[in-house]
């Protein structure tokens, strides 16, 4: 059996292979970068100062776009910074961390999707008993078993993929460490790894997803039964944001993990990741605010000649 020198430092792709496209997606990735993070932390400052957003849904926004920083600032500036220095270069445990931290913030934040989720259901469907059931404590609770189970999830998948080892090639197709682009570097077979991250990360998103779908179905059949026009177009419109937001990061997240390794295009992998990773936190500010009278009040009070 020949020596196999385990691999202690991968090379990142970045964006793109060509110098040109490689300068022209970094720039275009800093100013989006830019706009996801001022986005968001005005969300948070919002949601912090005005008394009016001191409510269970504005509460759950807070820490989606608290998410949402620390997601996107796990993988961009890295990226960014690389591609300046021209040096691709990152090491066995700063991917490992990064895949941590990833995984952590990405299943943290379907966790929170689905407690919104529940939020608008109880909003809807049980009115007179939704401030005695969503309790400060409740939403207290609610974000730590988010966080919790963001960890446990984040330590199996980081465990699962790492326990392989890798002997080159070690040059990773992506601007940051993925399970799939990882997995499809494995000098071992990675069929069994494979199946039980695919398990596990089934398991949990079609869990939060069908909890979700079980919310709306909820909610739906109760707008169904109001009788007055105005009262069946002002509940689920409260309930069209948090909608939006869902569909796109459920839609581009299971693209890129729910398919098999053998499957797996580094091209599709790359657009997909832009989609959940990037164009989802910066997004979701958007989202969350061009539609809201609250929000958009709270935001003006912040910034009295912005564009709200």
């Amino acid at each position: 059996m020949p020596n196999l020198t385990a691999v202690s430092v991968f090379l990142l792709r970045g964006f793109s292979t060509v110098p040109l496209l490689q300068l022209l997606g970094a720039a275009s990735f800093l100013l989006i970068y830019l706009a996801a993070i001022l986005g968001n932390v005005a969300i948070v400052a919002a949601v912090t100062q005005d008394a009016h957003l001191h409510t269970p849904m504005y509460f759950f926004l807070k820490h989606l776009s608290l998410v949402d920083i620390c997601s996107v600032s796990t993988t961009l500036p890295w990226a960014l910074v690389a591609t300046a220095l021209g040096s691709r270069d990152i090491s066995l445990h700063a991917c490992a961390s990064q895949l941590f931290a990833f995984v952590c913030l990405g299943s943290t934040e379907c966790f929170l999707f689905t407690s919104m989720a529940f939020d608008r259901c109880l909003t809807i469907y049980r009115p007179l008993l939704y401030r005695a059931t969503m309790s400060p404590e409740t939403c207290v609770s609610l974000v730590s078993v988010a966080w919790g189970n963001g960890l446990v999830f984040s330590a199996f998948h980081t465990a699962n993929t790492f326990s392989l080892l890798f002997c080159g090639p070690n040059v990773i197709d992506h601007f940051f460490c993925d399970i799939p682009a990882l997995m499809r570097l494995a000098c071992a077979n990675a069929d069994a790894h494979e199946a039980a991250g695919f398990a596990v990360s089934g398991c949990v998103i079609m869990s939060c997803f069908g909890l979700t779908v079980l919310s709306y179905v909820r909610i739906l059949a109760t707008v169904c039964r109001i009788r007055s026009a105005a009262g069946r177009w002002k509940a689920p419109s409260t309930c069209s944001s948090h909608l939006a937001t869902v569909l796109l990061f459920y839609g581009s997240g299971s693209s890129a993990y729910m398919q098999p390794r053998t499957s797996y295009s580094p091209t599709q992998g790359l657009v997909a990741a832009v989609f959940y990773s990037v164009l989802t936190p910066t997004l979701n500010p958007l989202i969350y605010s061009l539609g809201n009278k609250d929000m958009k009040g709270a935001l003006l009070k912040l910034y009295p000649r912005g564009p709200f």
